[in-house]
């Protein structure tokens, strides 16, 4: 192709490289080929790389460094921003912008010849513009570096330096993208005195990035708003303004005027077909409803996001990382390391190395939170090293912080390693972060007390009472007071940490939020409750307990129900609440003649016998076979809960509060409560309350059938023939929610999934897709009874006992007074013939906890329990 045709031709591909990218770099191909020499910016023989007219130049900077070493590196400031969040345009370049340099053409041969002879390195320099910004859409960073390098050498060396400042331009966003942002300010004040007006201002949008990057949000958002006042008409950039623009305000926490300029770029973008920028606009509204802290909304955005920003791995990458971190402030540890285990891989493929060390310390710090300390070094331990070779220095003490909390919980303390723990605290002062300093004091202090260093302890403890805020100052007042033999006291400073804990945990309606929130104050609940243990009184430790249940489960403060009125509610019945102590199983049985306790064992050994038990039932439920051991897992479960228990339990009712894994256990399976009414609770005060409400009238009954369930319509068709007036609901997720509102029962006959690391995303397939256990926290007036016929829907995660998550979990943290749900997979002819028989024996008064024992005995079926409250009887229904 002739020069004139290669220069429209780089034009073009510049021009694709944001909407097809594969194709854009096809044609820059051809363009580099044709133009020969000038293809490569190391051609022209020995000619330095750089002119010295660059300012970047030796010559210029007054250094032989080249300033694209690593050797120039970046000292990382210590900004928690997520710069690869802040996305931009793509460039462009006018379609006739020849700036003519060395001269402009003013009709004489000489200058004829002198542009004629520019014409290929133009060409050249245009066409590694658009190879870089189709590697940036392609999320190969790095190729994309490469290339505007190699556009910015040429230009210069051909004496174009628009054409340089224009690569420039685009080198500001992905020198920010690859963690470098200092570099990229420097990078943007070289292109500025060679760009037009209109540029400078596409430069400002850049230039935001950067300065995002490294937290000055403030001049971030002066750039942005000069970007928007000067970019009318120029669609592409004014859009990717108003997202970085939007971005900035939710770092700022301006969250309607952030929520108004990212639906003003959508609607903009949308317009002028610029479905990438469209789908980034839609990108970052999960990340702003989550530090909203609307986590329903957010996760309804993501859901959209991710289908939007499918074939952008790296964008999509970064997606998740920053509503990960919004999740881990917003105390959801486990959704976040969900979303961080897709990021990874995509920003290490990427090449993205800045914000791959960011999320894997993130992603350390959620193993950590999660109980993994193993998967926490195994993170932290990368992110540490990436972070000292990018000379992130602030940032090393917060890897080093995780990779020694992980030895402190994965093997036996040492004299090093508390010594290691007080020098990481100093480092973490030096850095800026005294709250990460003081946690690591006392976890020094408990080192050292269990070294027996009992005077270093309170040492210590003694400087945290005196100077910790919140919850530490209260944990550490009371192992202080407890070392100095002040019981009372060390009592006091428990519940006085756990009002402060309560208080805050009140204010967060969210079920989730709050279990994950309460998290730091229980360590303090675990201390009291072993003081509590150390009197050998029942009440005390019940008490105890329910203080931090109630803490947990929303209360606002750490009150216990009065032990006479819980046993004249439960009348004949027996209540046993488990509580663990360390690896020890403790349990205080609540009868009419008094309140036990006892001692019981390892709850490793319980944990992992309700384990292979619920893997027995399922396989049996399966039809594989009757699975050797399942009736020996059983007994022994049993023998280990209730053995100590079982003759002043007799053949009563029973109500069960678990404790941890324990919510996953099917309670009416053991051979003790064949054909007992038994009822799980989420503490004794939560089924004192379902005893207290006042009766109501009867109401609606909803049935739901779902979709790819054989019996699901029979069991649907039988429920409206015992309640008369039942009302079908199609099996979509806004007809569910809207029938669920104010009904007195509802039934839903589907399939079901159990999301352990996630509960929230738990769900029940429709037919429009999945009804999550956030979408249920929706619910203003929530069933009475909820029978959910599904798969595991029973199963629940517990942060904090007190506050079990998952679906059932969901109905009753937003009010239902009972659910009914199976913790196991029970085949649909099985569960169609256990739902009849509940069924009819609800029509004929039977409450809840009594229907389902009796169908469970009549018909065989297994695995389904009722929680709650399960001991009043469902009123029949208004037709």
């Amino acid at each position: 192709m002739t020069t004139d045709e290669a220069l429209a031709a780089a034009e073009r591909a510049l021009e694709l490289s944001g909407s097809d990218p594969a194709a854009a770099r096809e044609l820059a191909r051809d363009v580099l080929r044709s133009v020969g020499p000038w293809s490569s910016a190391d051609s022209q023989g020995s000619a330095a790389p750089w002119s010295p007219a660059d300012p970047w130049s030796s010559a210029a900077t007054g250094s032989s460094a080249d300033p694209w070493s690593s050797a120039d590196t970046w000292d990382g400031d210590t900004a928690a921003s997520r710069g690869g969040a802040v996305a931009v345009p793509q460039d462009r370049a006018p379609a006739a912008a020849h700036d003519g340099s060395p001269a402009a053409h003013d009709g004489s041969p000489a200058a004829d010849d002198g542009i004629r002879a520019a014409l290929p390195a133009e060409a050249a320099a245009v066409a590694h513009r658009a190879l870089a910004v189709a590697a940036r859409e392609l999320g190969d960073l790095p190729l994309a570096e490469e290339h505007l390098r190699r556009a910015v050498r040429v230009a210069l060396r051909a004496g174009l330096p628009y054409r340089a400042a224009q690569a420039r331009l685009s080198l500001v966003h992905v020198l920010t993208e690859l963690g470098h942002p200092r570099r990229a300010l420097a990078v943007a004040t070289a292109a500025e005195p060679c760009l037009p007006p209109a540029e400078t201002a596409r430069l400002a949008v850049h230039r935001a990035g950067a300065l995002t990057r490294l937290g000055r949000y403030a001049e971030a958002l002066a750039q942005c708003d000069r970007a928007v006042g000067a970019l009318d008409g120029d669609a592409h950039y004014l859009a990717g303004a108003l997202l970085n623009r939007g971005l900035i305000r939710v770092f700022l926490g301006c969250f309607g005027e952030a929520e108004a300029d990212l639906r003003r770029c959508a609607e903009l973008a949308r317009g002028a077909g610029l479905d990438h920028v469209l789908a980034l606009a839609e990108g970052n509204l999960p990340f702003l409803a989550a530090r909203r802290g609307d986590l329903p909304a957010a996760f309804t955005a993501y859901r959209r996001a991710e289908n939007s920003l499918f074939g952008f791995p790296e964008r999509l990458a970064t997606m998740r990382c920053d509503l990960a971190e919004a999740l881990v402030d917003a105390h959801l540890p486990g959704e976040a390391r969900a979303l961080l285990d897709l990021a990874v891989p995509e920003l290490s493929a990427a090449g993205a190395e800045v914000a791959l060390a960011d999320a894997r310390l993130l992603l350390a710090r959620v193993e950590l939170r999660t109980g993994d300390p193993r998967r926490a070094a195994e993170h932290a331990e990368p992110a540490a090293a990436a972070l000292a070779a990018q000379g992130r220095t602030a940032l090393v003490p917060l890897a080093a912080e995780v990779l020694l909390r992980a030895r402190l919980a994965s093997g036996p303390p040492s004299r090093e390693l508390a010594a290691e723990l007080l020098s990481c605290a100093a480092d973490l002062d030096g850095a800026g972060r005294p709250d990460l300093s003081r946690e690591l004091r006392f976890a020094a202090a408990e080192t050292a007390l269990r070294l027996g260093d009992r005077a270093g302890a309170r040492e210590q403890l003694a400087v945290l009472a005196r100077r910790a805020p919140g919850l530490l100052r209260h944990r550490a007042a009371a192992l202080h007071r407890a070392l100095s033999g002040d019981r009372r006291g060390a009592f006091a400073a428990v519940r006085a940490g756990l009002t402060e804990a309560g208080s805050a945990a009140s204010a967060l309606d969210d079920p989730a939020i709050r279990a994950y929130a309460v998290g730091a104050g229980e360590p303090l609940a675990r201390f009291g409750l072993a003081l509590a243990l150390e009197t050998g009184r029942g009440r005390a430790v019940l008490a105890w307990a329910e203080r931090w249940r109630a803490v947990a489960g929303g209360a606002g403060r750490p009150v216990a129900p009065d032990v006479e009125e819980l046993r004249a509610a439960l009348g004949e019945a027996a209540l046993v609440e488990f509580v663990r102590d360390g690896d020890g199983l403790v349990a205080v049985a609540v009868t009419p003649e008094r309140v036990a306790l006892r001692r019981l064992g390892p709850f490793t050994a319980v944990a992992e016998a309700t384990v292979r038990l619920r893997y027995g039932l399922r396989r049996s439920h399966l039809r594989d076979g009757r699975i050797p051991g399942l009736d020996g897992d059983a007994a022994l479960l049993e023998r280990l809960l209730f053995g100590a228990l079982r003759r002043s339990l007799g053949d009563r009712p029973l109500v069960v509060v678990p404790t941890g894994s324990l919510h996953t256990l099917p309670w009416p399976v053991l051979p003790l409560n064949a054909g007992r009414p038994v009822t799980v609770a989420s503490a004794a005060a939560a089924w004192l309350a379902g005893h207290r409400a006042p009766a109501v009238p009867g109401g609606r009954t909803v049935a739901v059938a779902g979709p790819a369930l054989r019996c699901a319509g029979a069991e649907a068709a039988m429920v409206a023939a015992r309640r008369p007036g039942t009302e079908r609901v199609a099996a979509r997720r806004a007809e569910v929610l809207a029938a669920l509102e104010g009904a007195e029962v509802a039934h839903l006959a589907a399939h079901g999934v159990f999301s352990p690391g996630s509960p929230l995303l738990s769900s029940i397939h429709l037919d429009d897709g999945p009804l999550m256990a956030y979408d249920l926290l929706r619910l203003r007036r929530p069933p009475a009874l909820a029978v959910l016929s599904a798969c595991d829907a029973g199963m629940a995660r517990v942060p904090a006992d007190g506050a079990p998550l998952g679906l059932a979990g969901a109905f009753l943290s937003v009010g239902s007074r009972c659910v009914v749900a199976s913790l196991v997979p029970v085949r649909d002819e099985p569960a169609l013939a256990l739902m009849e028989v509940f069924h009819e024996l609800l029509a004929t008064g039977h409450p809840p906890a009594r229907a389902l024992a009796a169908a469970s005995a009549k018909t065989g079926v297994a695995g389904f329990a009722c929680f709650g409250y399960g001991d009043r009887p469902v009123p029949a229904a208004r037709p």
